[in-house]
């Protein structure tokens, strides 16, 4: 509870910071330590087999038990009966990055522009168990908007072109929710790409951390910050781009190199000067993002604390992974620094999906990145399939979006779910502020405008 003081002079008053219950779920990202040595196809088939158990008894339920439910390996026995398989998506690209192609480009002089998008009117879906491949054909089948790595079933039969005729579709749905114990109290704020290499800290971000530290406004406003129990910052905090350029010489890229490295330098500096200030005030959670000093591969590690000296001091701040999930007040909270939902993009299209849409279906799909390691780089997990959500968040963000979006989901089972769009605040100059307690989110604006 937030315990508050007043002095007899109403000219000061004094706010204490209310304090919640805390915890982080990330262990599944850490423990299992995978080799690089296997094959990415284990995490394939981890990710079906486990989401399969779920499909199976969906399906009865949206079908019923009368329609047959076969592996791929039996379809050419059914004879052109309608029957359910259930499978992993695979869209084909011939747009989507390759491996081979880039090492057969590695010596040219000019790089090759990147591409905004992988579509093509040519891309063909595909559903595909262990055992066999097929692919997906019929008016409810919409290849754009379909995404590689969506484990679902498919209800239909095999036509004459050895293709299987969808008529409808099932996804896993989204989890039961766990009754919250206790009333959840306080308010959530996060934040994404401060980009502090490339945008050192301006007006708007010393605004942001008065704000949060109780400097800025009226006794209200003050009385108000006080119920902020946590800052969560969602990625790219150093930098939100690779540094690619094209060396003219050994002179020259040296000096690039040492440029780029400095910047870097300079960022975490005023990240470290940064994070030190928040935790100094309040309590602090920092994800890493695309372009942040942790590992390439997903799920990311949590920054270094070596890299922060001077916010190392402070137990208020914690560093972990990408995605990750937690429990403030006993609301779950669950989030990525937002290569998932951008890379999704990609894959379907900038112009097809606004991101918070592709957020609810990734509840739906039960999945926080179904595009790796397809198009994300990412461990190749082979007892498990890390990134299948085990339980339904109460807040779902996804960071360092072009424009803030939110939208409450409602589940068919009386789930609710705050789903939310975080800007890049280097960009937009906004942060989110959710209350823990009605799952209303607010942005608030530190811009000019």
């Amino acid at each position: 509870m937030v315990v508050l003081k007043e002095n007899s002079d109403e000219l000061r008053c004094k706010y204490d910071r209310q304090t919640v219950s805390y915890a982080d779920l990330t262990e599944r990202y850490k423990k299992e330590g995978d080799s690089y040595m296997k094959q990415f196809a284990s995490l394939y088939v981890k990710r079906l087999d486990e989401l399969s158990s779920v499909l199976k008894q969906k399906v009865r339920e949206k079908w019923g038990s009368n329609v047959d439910l076969i592996p791929l390996s039996e379809l050419e026995n059914q004879n052109g009966k309608r029957c359910v398989i259930i499978g992993t998506l695979y869209k084909h690209q011939t747009n989507k990055p390759s491996i081979l192609q880039e090492l057969s480009e590695e010596h040219q002089m000019t790089a090759p522009a990147p591409k905004v998008h992988y579509c093509l009117e040519e891309d063909q879906l595909f559903l595909e168990d262990q055992t066999s491949r097929i692919k997906l054909t019929g008016d409810k089948v919409d290849v754009k908007e379909s995404v590689t790595g969506v484990v679902c079933a498919v209800i239909g039969a095999e036509n004459k072109k050895s293709t299987f005729e969808v008529e409808d579709w099932c996804f896993p749905g989204c989890l039961p929710q766990k009754e919250i114990s206790s009333k959840p109290v306080g308010k959530l704020v996060i934040l994404s790409g401060l980009e502090l290499a490339t945008n050192p800290p301006d007006l708007s971000l010393s605004l942001l951390v008065e704000w949060i530290s109780g400097l800025a406004g009226t006794t209200e406003y003050q009385k108000n910050e006080a119920f902020i129990v946590r800052v969560v910052i969602a990625g790219n905090s150093i930098k939100a781009c690779a540094d690619q350029h094209l060396s003219k010489g050994l002179l020259s890229g040296r000096a690039e190199d040492a440029a780029n490295a400095n910047n870097m330098s300079e960022g975490k500096e005023r990240l470290d000067t940064l994070l030190e200030t928040l935790g100094s005030n309040c309590y602090v959670t920092i994800l890493p993002g695309q372009f942040d000093v942790t590992t390439l591969m997903m799920p990311q590690n949590a920054m270094h604390p070596g890299s922060f000296p001077k916010a190392r001091r402070f137990k208020s701040i914690n560093g972990v992974t990408n995605p990750w999930i937690g429990t403030i007040s006993d609301r779950i909270v669950v989030g990525t620094a937002g290569l998932p939902i951008q890379d999704i993009q990609k894959v379907c299209g900038l112009s097809t999906v606004e991101p918070i849409e592709w957020l609810q279906r990734s509840v739906e799909w039960r999945h926080l990145c179904p595009t790796a390691p397809d198009t994300i780089p990412c461990i190749p997990f082979c007892k498990s399939d890390p990134f299948i959500l085990r339980e339904c968040p109460d807040i779902y963000f996804a960071g360092n979006m072009e424009k803030y979006d939110t939208r409450l989901y409602q589940g068919n089972e009386g789930q609710k779910i705050r789903l939310i769009c975080v800007p890049k605040f280097a960009n937009d100059k906004t942060a989110v502020l959710v209350d823990l307690e009605t799952l209303d989110a607010t942005p608030i604006s530190f811009g000019s405008e």
